[in-house]
């Protein structure tokens, strides 16, 4: 089949392309292009920014496709212009929300799809705005204007991430181990989550394509390994034979000290990580997400050594003070003599 991703590489649309080759689908990727030499296998480049409209409308006039999976709708106007350009020459619209559009706390757990509400708090934008462009695609699939399946991936982890631990600071997480150094933790570190890794998650999106059973649904994609917060970084020492510090701050005060870096914290992470896989296994058999937290870290690190990343400074910085701060708390509180 033809199958356009709009994005393509990006942590999961890479794996996403790269699966749709091996399953002898014909792709072409849109994209701004510095990246495109990633792919191994015969894909078609288009490249443009999305948000020049008129120039994305231009590119896209004589193209035709089975399917088109956007990777890099945000909001309800995003993914209603990718509906808009591709009217009558799509097929079939296959797109990438996320389990953050969930409103908290949960009523289900391990969460279920179809048993939960979204989110309506503008102060947590990537959420508000995921949730919204669901509401507005809900619609046309009530409506019936367009063939949609919705995939909520969770957290989700691969070659190329740059989202990796509490501060998103990926390599400092070696860099701070193997230097002795602490790493901040938010809350005490106990919530349950599952760690997905990329190649897991593009099975769904390119196991929707041509699944009239998926049309007109939403799914979640995501690990079902159970771990606790605290597990990433424990797992990241065994991997490296180091013992790592790990200190703890409560994601509300992290909120308070910057909403823009640690709202995610404060208003997702704090809770529960766990999704059932259910329907998207009945509906597209053999999905299983069996990529391990082990695993999938050490394909991690390989990259870091493979690629020779380089320290965030100011991120370390950052973990400096973060720490320090804790630590001179409990200074003030072992001198209050309770």
């Amino acid at each position: 089949m033809k199958v356009m991703v709009l994005g393509g590489t990006g942590v999961i649309s890479r794996s996403v392309v790269e699966q749709a080759l091996a399953q002898g689908h014909e792709v072409t990727v849109f994209n701004r292009g510095s990246k495109n030499h990633l792919f191994a296998g015969d894909v078609k480049s288009i490249v443009g920014d999305k948000s020049n409209r008129e120039q994305f409308r231009e590119l896209m006039k004589n193209q035709q496709f089975d399917a088109v999976i956007d990777m890099i709708s945000f909001d309800a106007t995003d993914a209603e212009f990718t509906l808009d350009a591709f009217k009558d020459r799509a097929g079939q619209f296959i797109i990438c929300s996320s389990t953050a559009a969930y409103k908290r706390p949960f009523r289900t757990i391990p969460t279920m799809e179809d048993a939960e509400e979204l989110f309506d708090d503008p102060a947590f934008p990537y959420a508000y705005h995921k949730a919204d462009m669901e509401r507005y695609l809900r619609q046309v699939i009530d409506r019936g204007e367009a063939a949609v399946t919705m995939i909520r991936p969770s957290l989700t982890y691969g070659i190329g991430c740059a989202n990796l631990g509490v501060l998103r600071q990926n390599v400092n997480i070696v860099h701070r181990m193997r230097a002795g150094k602490p790493l901040l933790m938010f809350g005490d570190g106990t919530v349950p989550w599952s760690f997905s890794f990329a190649p897991d998650v593009a099975k769904a999106f390119v196991g929707a394509v041509g699944n009239e059973k998926m049309i007109g649904q939403t799914y979640h994609a995501t690990s079902e390994e159970v771990h606790i917060w605290q597990d990433l970084y424990l797992e990241i020492g065994k991997l490296l034979g180091v013992e790592p510090n790990i200190v703890h701050l409560s994601s509300e005060l992290l909120k308070e000290a910057s909403p823009a870096l640690f709202g995610h914290l404060y208003y997702e992470k704090s809770y529960s990580g766990l999704f059932d896989n259910s329907k998207l296994k009945r509906d597209l058999p053999g999905f299983k997400a069996d990529i391990s937290l082990s695993s999938g870290l050490s394909m991690l690190l390989d990259w870091y050594e493979r690629e020779g990343h380089q320290v965030d400074q100011e991120k370390d910085l950052l973990e400096d003070r973060l720490t320090g701060a804790y630590a001179e708390f409990c200074k003030q509180l072992k001198a209050l003599n309770l």
